[in-house]
């Protein structure tokens, strides 16, 4: 738990100790986390090779930053709502398929980006 006392460097160092234990927790817990990991890997190099301009390269790569965001904070809505109950019940079902909602939507807009950028550069 947070220490609500900590101050100045303290508090900085505490967050960064709570979002190590955040991704480390997302990474051993959520296979789509893991997955979208493997394709910012795999799309970074790329984007900064094929990105023309910095813009282009921070667009190309900040889409799929956008997708590992959006899906970090998914999984946290999964795991409070698997917190409150494990029971299935109307609002946390539409709370979990409201999250898987958001991630799709980060998905499109990343497919959206590169496909932008790369394959209608030239029109």
């Amino acid at each position: 738990m947070a220490n609500q006392n900590a101050k100045g460097l303290k508090r900085i160092l505490n967050a960064c100790v709570f979002s190590y234990y955040g991704y480390k927790a997302t990474w051993e817990h959520e296979e789509a986390f893991r997955q979208e990991v493997l394709l910012f890997i795999v799309t970074t190099p790329l984007a900064l090779w094929l990105g023309q301009t910095v813009i282009e390269k921070l667009l190309l790569v900040g889409s799929i930053v956008l997708v590992l965001l959006v899906e970090l904070l998914n999984s946290a809505v999964e795991a409070v709502v698997d917190r409150v109950g494990l029971e299935h019940h109307e609002l946390s079902g539409r709370a979990k398929d409201i999250g898987s909602a958001a991630v799709n939507l980060s998905l499109i807009w990343a497919a959206i980006t590169w496909i932008s950028i790369l394959f209608l550069r030239g029109m």
